[in-house]
């Protein structure tokens, strides 16, 4: 129970939130509701594709081809693939998410995966087309170099600093030896490697 309690207590604490909003404040609780279920909306629009993609990518692109395409040793070419699959997807960064948890599974870089999220968030085509519009090439330019240079510049620090202190626990699939692993029975294999 209090496992349970402890899994769900962010939901329990927002439920909480709301019902003090709906007395004190109701023109501000209906407000929420609607933003809320407009996200809601959005989510389950948008997210069966993308476990539909994840699944397409486990089961059709091999573990090797991940590993040579976008894994550590790719080099340039590994974040040119990186970068070129970032700025091409239109949606919402939060479906890049689970698809970067995927490719890092497989065996994707860190350093790669840094830039295909930091691509997707800030240098889409689409955004850099409707920028150059409304700022101009120059600054439009400017800010691509200098957007593209701190990617990667941080995904080699991410790199350099998980292969100093790795943490892959979160990439466990199976549920049952979190625990063990949390207390350092299991130990993980680098997927770079």
């Amino acid at each position: 129970m209090k496992d349970t309690l402890k899994k769900y207590l962010v939901p329990i604490i927002l439920v909480f939130v709301f019902i003090g909003l709906a007395i004190w404040a109701p023109e501000t609780a209906s407000r929420t509701s609607k933003v809320t279920f407009d996200y809601f909306k959005e989510m389950i629009l948008i997210m069966p594709p993308v476990f539909l993609l994840m699944g397409l990518i486990e089961a059709w692109i091999p573990k090797e081809k991940i590993q040579k395409w976008l894994g550590s040793g790719s080099g340039v070419k590994g974040a040119a693939i990186a970068f070129a699959l970032g700025t091409l997807p239109t949606g919402p960064l939060y479906m890049a998410f689970p698809m970067t948890a995927s490719l890092i599974r497989k065996g994707a870089g860190i350093r790669n995966m840094v830039i295909f999220l930091g691509s997707w968030a800030a240098l889409k085509i689409p955004q850099l087309m409707v920028e150059i519009k409304f700022l101009g090439a120059a600054f439009t330019s400017l800010r691509f170099v200098l957007t593209l240079s701190a990617l990667v510049l941080i995904g080699v620090i991410m790199e350099t600093l998980l292969r100093l202190r790795p943490d892959k626990t979160w990439l466990e699939k199976k549920d049952e030896d979190a625990p063990r692993m949390r207390q350092g029975k299991i130990k993980m294999q680098d997927p770079g490697k």
